[in-house]
């Protein structure tokens, strides 16, 4: 199981409380986690990558074992311990402003 910490709105969103917890099938990249995640919530398609493009969306980023993946490409293999389910597949909400 790959466990899954959305941002706050995002939980609200999906009616869930803490982490998110996903089977993967096949291997388990950023677009796959993506996918199975629009999947079993199927309100957040849309808000966290593009319907059309699959492009993330501004002021979402992605991380897992203290790395920012969020530039990573969508199909590259997400660290083992993510997959393990040791470590979870953070979406971060960014900040902006002055």
């Amino acid at each position: 199981m790959i466990r899954v910490v959305l941002p706050p709105h995002l939980r609200m969103l999906a009616h869930v409380r803490g982490e998110v917890m996903l089977d993967v099938p096949g291997q388990v990249t950023r677009a796959s986690v993506l996918a199975a995640l629009e999947a079993q919530y199927p309100m957040l398609r849309g808000t966290i990558r593009d319907h059309v493009t699959e492009q993330r969306r501004p002021f979402l980023r992605f991380f897992a074992c203290e790395r920012d993946l969020t530039h990573e490409p969508p199909d590259a293999p997400l660290p083992a311990a993510v997959v393990a389910g040791a470590e979870p597949f953070v979406v971060l909400g960014a900040i902006a402003g002055g």
